[in-house]
């Protein structure tokens, strides 16, 4: 094949349209049932733990499966080679240590938030202040990378204005989750990633077809057209310790991220909180296992010249192969998919906004636990309108910004500020409310500042000649600092109440004891 000579991309595309509005106006069907359900604050913020372990785990890798990772690791794929599947591979391997680790005591300490967990043997004021704030950046710097892909997907795909494209994810977004809550936002997810998973089988499958479903052959392809460098380490992440640094923020961000964390209350139990994580593994595997194809067919198939000129990120590397494989209509089909993953993560992000912004800070810090069920929901709404908001005016605030350092900032806050307080808080007996704190803070600041001074943010978009860190991101060094932080902090002001309930919350972990 001689690559795509011209594509229909920037152009309005009927076909992207119609499907785009088959999309919205069937989600929005289903959240005006999901708004007859939704009256309580259980049912605005966990679907009334209705879901079931197979749904749910549909939800989860519809809340994961990001345009990220979807346009994201297709383009880095088609323009870096090899170092792609270290982001495959990274936002896999979290899962089984989500499974082992947190889904069961998640699900049977908390309530509606991670906070929940954090504080449950804890003095509770300090700790929803600081881990809602470390929440609320994760869920904050996620949100942004997502409204400018989607700002800047529509523009691509429809020839729409980026401010336009904005306003119309931010107002569908809120719909979702202003009316219909957890209900809506799952069934959303639900519908997103089965029209993901199918998208991307059958762009593997006419992928795969134009090599004699040989995978091996796409590789000597690459090597041929682009060198052995391609196929090796080292295009990317230029040092085994980034690498390494890389991996743990990864990894152990899956474990901090909020509005995955909140997924598990959606379940009956902790049975079922633990099946969704195996059914969340098995999609998620098999997703990230054919992405790289799609995007070493983009290089062979579309070329390299070609994907960097429509977009230098590499981001339009499936949907210009799908549209020289399938048509028009197949890249009206895939480009309706990419909006339908961002409209369904950003509702997500927006209900773990608001439940921190309502349920931990003002319900629980502001009102002492005392107000209504009327209040609660009414408070809620409120946030998710105020977050909406705010995440539509950040969208336009950071048009043409290189955004992409900040899905690696919330994955590194996640992993140094939420992940080490949330372990720690249900493994250890002499963990203190000053140790969490602390932690938190040191976390999330040591991740801020060093990404600052990294060569991603002070050489790439500062300009200067060389980076202050020199590692692309800081996990290795926040991570620790983290933990260190919260042993020596919780050694240092021990806590009699804490460990006296140690015993109980133990119980309660393992045995589902007293469980909402």
């Amino acid at each position: 094949m001689n690559g795509l000579e011209n594509t229909s991309l920037g152009e309005p595309n009927a076909i992207a349209i119609l499907f785009f509005a088959l999309v919205v106006l069937g989600t929005l069907v289903i959240t005006y049932f999901a708004a007859k359900k939704t009256k309580s604050t259980s049912e605005y913020y966990a679907a009334g733990r209705s879901i079931t372990g197979f749904q749910n785990g549909l939800a989860l890798s519809g809340d994961y499966m990001s345009a990220a990772s979807f346009l994201g690791i297709s383009g880095i794929v088609a323009l870096q080679g090899y170092d792609g599947f270290i982001y495959a591979v990274g936002y896999l391997v979290g899962w089984p240590a989500l499974m082992f680790l947190i889904a069961e005591p998640l699900r049977n300490l908390g309530k509606f938030t991670f906070t929940d967990v954090v504080a449950f043997r804890l003095n509770k004021g300090p700790i929803r202040i600081a881990a809602s704030i470390g929440g609320l950046l994760v869920v904050l710097f996620y949100t942004i990378a997502q409204m400018v892909g989607s700002g800047k997907l529509v523009e691509l795909m429809f020839g729409m204005p980026y401010e336009m494209a904005e306003i119309i994810v931010g107002f569908v977004m809120l719909l979702y989750v202003l009316f219909g809550g957890m209900l809506a936002t799952t069934w959303v997810q639900i519908i997103k990633a089965c029209l993901l998973l199918f998208g991307v089988t059958l762009l593997t499958i006419l992928t795969l077809a134009q090599f004699n479903f040989n995978p091996g052959i796409i590789f000597s392809e690459v090597q041929s057209m682009y060198g052995e460098q391609m196929l090796t380490p080292g295009g990317l992440v230029t040092g085994g310790l980034d690498a390494f640094s890389l991996g743990l923020a990864l990894m152990f961000g899956l474990l901090g991220l909020p509005h995955i964390l909140m997924r598990f209350y959606t379940v009956p139990d902790a049975k079922e909180a633990r099946k969704s994580v195996s059914w969340a593994t098995t999609f998620i595997g098999y997703f990230y296992l054919i992405i790289p194809i799609v995007g070493f067919g983009a290089a062979v198939l579309v070329k390299k010249s070609v994907i960097a000129g429509v977009d230098k990120g590499g981001n339009m590397a499936a949907p210009l192969l799908s549209e020289l494989l399938g048509g028009t209509p197949f890249l009206g089909f895939i480009a309706a998919v990419a909006f339908a993953t961002i409209l369904a993560v950003v509702a997500g992000l927006t209900l773990a906004a608001a439940s921190a912004l309502s349920h931990d800070i003002y319900v629980n810090v502001i009102k002492k636990g005392d107000a209504t069920e009327a209040e609660q929901v009414k408070s809620a709404r409120i946030a998710t309108i105020i977050f909406g908001v705010v995440a539509v005016g950040l969208g336009i605030l950071f048009k043409g910004q290189n955004v992409a350092f900040l899905v690696g900032l919330a994955f590194a806050i996640a992993a140094s500020a939420n992940f080490p307080s949330l372990l720690l808080s249900i493994l250890w007996r002499r963990f203190s409310t000053q140790g969490a704190v602390w932690s938190i803070i040191a976390g999330g600041l040591t991740a801020t500042i060093l990404i600052i001074l990294s060569p991603t943010v002070w050489v790439s978009i500062l300009g200067y000649e060389e980076a202050v860190f020199p590692l692309k991101n800081p996990a290795v060094v926040s991570m620790a600092v983290a933990f260190v932080t919260a042993i020596v902090v919780s050694l240092l002001t021990p806590e009699e109440k804490a460990q006296t309930m140690f015993d109980e919350e133990k119980a309660r972990t393992y045995l589902g004891v007293g469980a909402e």
